[in-house]
């Protein structure tokens, strides 16, 4: 009989966690409609965003890489390619402050500027409508990387109880440089409370977050 694999393992206790349809089901609603609202704002600069991309470093376009979601099923998170071609696989084996330094040097022209103003996000609201994600929960995570650390950290299947987030508590809290515990301390806070209110404070903290991180990328891009 074929091993149950620890994705596998920790996607059936999500499933058996304690019944939150109530709330989750007013949160998908929230998400549909904030979603398809930021999309329909954001066409004007997509619009910019695309051309730019293909004159400036060729296809493809969009970057899109596995993500483990709710429940452990895997889809395909897009984000705009910011990084030079193959950029994955040479990235690939690092995690944390030593991939944040390593990235560097792999931006294209323009990626280091949207990723600056953050809005290579802007695909993921993509991904928020067709439900592979949340507006506000953890953020995804590889596949590969997802064993590593629900091995090594006891409570981390407890991620796949919500959809992944385009943001969250640990996000708005913490930095990049955060350890991986302190960021699932942030995230399980968040999946234990819960609510609208929680849902629309993170968002709008997120929103100031972001505000302040454009204007410095528009004035001083992150070298």
């Amino acid at each position: 009989m074929e091993q149950e694999t620890l994705a596998a393992r920790y996607s059936r206790m999500a499933e058996e966690s304690p019944d939150r349809r109530g709330v989750d089901l007013a949160l998908r609603f929230l998400d549909l409609l904030f979603s398809a609202s930021f999309l329909l704002i954001s066409l004007p600069l997509v619009v910019l965003i695309v051309p730019v991309i293909l004159i400036s470093s060729g296809r493809p376009i969009f970057y899109r890489g596995e993500r483990v979601g709710r429940s452990g099923r895997v889809f395909s998170m897009l984000k705009f390619r910011t990084l030079k071609p193959n950029a994955e696989s040479r990235l690939g084996p690092y995690l944390g402050s030593e991939l944040v330094e390593r990235t560097r040097s792999e931006f294209t022209p323009i990626g280091r500027w949207l990723r600056a103003t953050q809005l290579d996000e802007i695909p993921q609201l993509w991904n928020v409508l067709r439900g592979d994600m949340s507006l506000v929960g953890p953020r995804p995570i590889r596949p590969r990387f997802f064993e590593e650390l629900a091995a090594d950290i006891p409570a981390y299947w407890q991620r796949l109880v919500v959809r992944p987030g385009l943001t969250g508590f640990a996000q708005v809290r913490k930095g990049y440089e955060t350890s991986w515990a302190e960021k699932l301390a942030h995230d399980l806070e968040y999946i234990a409370d819960r609510s609208v209110g929680l849902y629309l404070r993170t968002l709008v903290a997120t929103g100031w977050r972001v505000l302040r991180q454009s204007l410095r990328g528009l004035v001083r891009p992150r070298k």
